[in-house]
């Protein structure tokens, strides 16, 4: 295989799991709309924010347009399909399976999404520490919008589950692949690969974080 065949493999590949990953997300803020019987102008609201509100966030906090939706704006064409078929065929029996299924896609969502936007903070020159929590901000923040707008407490804040902290370590592999000049496929894909493998690994294995213990002084 050639140079630029291998290089247009990886694109197709990282495109179509960015593909699975934002519809992963989209999915996830349609079902909490659903529980909240939103309307189909929340319905959309809450799958844009979860789909596109990490990356939107970054690309604030780092002053960076234009922001990606727009560059791209047939994703906003996609969510609202998405949005409408889910209204019209999905129903309460759909939600336990379609959670299930979501998992996988969600965890290499997780891992493109923290390597892509450690690579974005470190290309602008930012320190390290920032460059990963911008990849963390990439990859966790829609779903925190979407539970804050549904009037949830996040539940990469609640669930004990390791979320960010798997985006986080992705993000310092990342980091390490961006400062030994590594080529971006390859960096990506340890970046990736390092946090899809703790999520699984975290689902499958029902590790957990810690929780805070207030019950003594």
């Amino acid at each position: 295989m050639t140079h630029l065949a291998e290089v247009l493999t990886l694109s197709n590949t990282q495109i179509a799991i960015e593909a699975a990953a934002t519809v992963a997300f989209a999915v996830s803020g349609l079902m909490e709309a659903a529980r909240k019987r939103l309307d189909a102008v929340g319905v959309c609201v809450v799958a844009g924010l979860t789909a596109f509100g990490g990356g939107t966030l970054r690309d604030v906090l780092l002053d960076r347009r234009p922001f990606f939706w727009v560059e791209h704006a047939t994703w906003l064409w996609v969510l609202m399909a998405l949005c409408a078929a889910a209204m019209l065929f999905l129903r309460a029996r759909h939600f336990e399976p379609t959670e299930r299924a979501m998992q996988w896609p969600d965890a290499l969502g997780l891992g493109l999404f923290a390597s892509g936007g450690t690579h974005i903070a470190l290309d602008m020159g930012m320190p390290a520490i920032v460059a990963v929590l911008m990849g963390m901000v990439t990859a966790v923040f829609g779903g925190v919008m979407r539970d804050v707008v549904c009037n949830e407490i996040p539940r990469a804040f609640r669930d004990h589950q390791p979320y960010a902290v798997c985006a986080f370590a992705g993000g310092w592999v990342m980091v390490a692949a961006y400062q030994l000049a590594w080529p971006l496929w390859a960096a990506t894909l340890a970046a990736a690969g390092v946090t899809t493998v703790l999520r699984v690994l975290t689902v499958l294995r029902g590790w957990n974080l810690p929780e805070w213990r207030s019950g003594a002084y």
